[in-house]
């Protein structure tokens, strides 16, 4: 099992780039891709905007980053540069890659003890996706079997993960997030997010 970090957008409502916002002592992609490593399969982490930036701040991570020169287009690209680099690589490194999970950099609420969450009900059901239920949606992050790589593999660029968990309901078993429509997209995201509880 592997996992796909995208963290290529260009941040347009924030202003700057915020993969390296800093929250609880780290930026956001450090503690998203230390999240990832946790699991213990290969974390691919997916660039775009501000990629040395980034990139420098995922120094000594055993982690493969991709640049995706299209990612402006949307997420749907830079999915499927991730999972295409996930299963590209070599065999010593993906042994049997089963399922991708893929995760944002910037979901507050998610940490390990999500990840290994969806890790574990996947391997209890055997469900094709099991995704995150939040504020009344099912998102990312999202664990998708092998069996539903070939979708994944083929969204158009404006189109993201939620539109293959989405496809099917009924195959999809969820795990909750409170809390998982905290993300940071704007001022005011960041201003609640360094103003103290």
């Amino acid at each position: 099992m592997g996992v796909v970090l995208l963290a290529a957008g260009g941040s347009s409502r924030l202003g700057h780039p915020k993969q390296l916002v800093v929250h609880e002592g780290k930026t956001l992609i450090r503690r998203a891709a230390e999240a990832a490593l946790s699991l213990g399969g290969p974390v691919v982490v997916v660039l775009g905007a501000h990629r040395e930036a980034i990139a420098s701040e995922l120094s000594g991570l055993p982690v493969r980053l991709v640049v995706h020169p299209d990612w402006a287009l949307g997420p749907g690209g830079s999915l499927t540069a991730g999972l295409a680099a996930l299963l590209s690589a070599p065999e010593a490194l993906t042994p049997a890659v089963d399922a991708v999970l893929v995760m944002l950099c910037d979901q507050l609420r998610v940490g390990a003890a999500h990840l290994k969450a969806l890790v574990a009900t996947w391997r209890d059901t055997g469900a094709p996706v099991v995704a995150s239920e939040y504020d009344g949606t099912r998102g990312v992050p999202a664990l998708f079997a092998r069996s539903v790589f070939d979708e994944l593999a083929s969204l158009s660029p404006e189109q993201g993960a939620r539109g293959v968990i989405a496809h099917q309901p009924s195959r999809v078993v969820t795990v909750p997030l409170p809390g998982g429509d905290e993300d940071v997209d704007t001022p005011s995201d960041l201003a609640r997010l360094k103003s103290p509880d």
